[in-house]
């Protein structure tokens, strides 16, 4: 059995307080991107601009690459290339993911958006976000590992009405950069009550009938985290 170090272990640079200012950035950053995307922009274009928007924050380089997905695509997880050429309609939902390398610190921020009107992308939107405080709460509150995290987190999407999607979506490994953990899993997998500043805790759920999904991400942290 894998020991606490070894899901853990973090490099010579970790610092919370570095992790805390990237993860900063890092959220900043995803609604900077989100406030210049608009309908009828393609996906492939607003990656570029993600790009750009990155850039100009200084942050440079990146751990991760820069996902956005555009309607139908936002069903698919990391590493399922998107459909190409879908275009953002008038009502319509997005999520923007980006790894940001800040210094010497990794950060990971992701979040789902809405355009137009349509109630059920709405829903998504608020409801993705108080999944993901569930989860929060219950680690927080009740200190479970993280298998049993996610257990919790299906029930209580089920429970919404939601699918929650757990393939290479349920959260991972963040610290220093650069860091090779030797752990390389989910937490959806981890046998340890998960340690805060370390960890992304990851949501994705799926609508069960209509061809979308929402995401949202962040670092796990002591405090209970009260708003986007």
């Amino acid at each position: 059995m894998m020991k606490r170090e070894d899901y853990e272990d973090v490099g010579p640079h970790f610092d919370i307080e570095g992790m805390l200012e990237v993860r900063r950035r890092s959220r900043e950053a995803v609604h900077a991107i989100a406030a210049r995307i608009e309908p009828g922009m393609r996906e492939e274009d607003a990656t570029r601009l993600a790009r750009v928007v990155l850039r100009e924050r200084g942050l440079l380089r990146g751990w991760h690459k820069i996902v956005v997905r555009f309607g139908p695509n936002t069903l698919r997880e990391y590493g399922n290339p998107s459909a190409p050429d879908v275009v953002l309609g008038a009502d319509d939902i997005f999520f923007i993911d980006v790894g940001p390398v800040w210094q010497r610190w990794e950060g990971d921020a992701g979040e789902t958006f809405v355009v137009g009107h349509d109630p059920e992308m709405h829903r998504a939107r608020a409801e993705v976000f108080a999944l993901w405080k569930a989860v929060h709460a219950q680690w927080r509150e009740a200190r479970v590992s993280g298998r049993a995290l996610y257990e919790f987190a299906t029930r209580e999407a089920e429970a919404m009405g939601w699918e929650l999607n757990l393939k290479r979506m349920s959260g991972h490994r963040i610290a220093d950069f650069p860091h090779e953990p030797k752990f390389a899993g989910t937490l959806s997998t981890a046998d340890i009550v998960p340690s805060a500043h370390v960890w992304i805790l990851e949501m994705h759920i799926r609508h069960r009938t209509r061809g979308f999904g929402a995401f949202y991400e962040d670092l796990m942290l002591e405090r209970e985290v009260l708003a986007r």
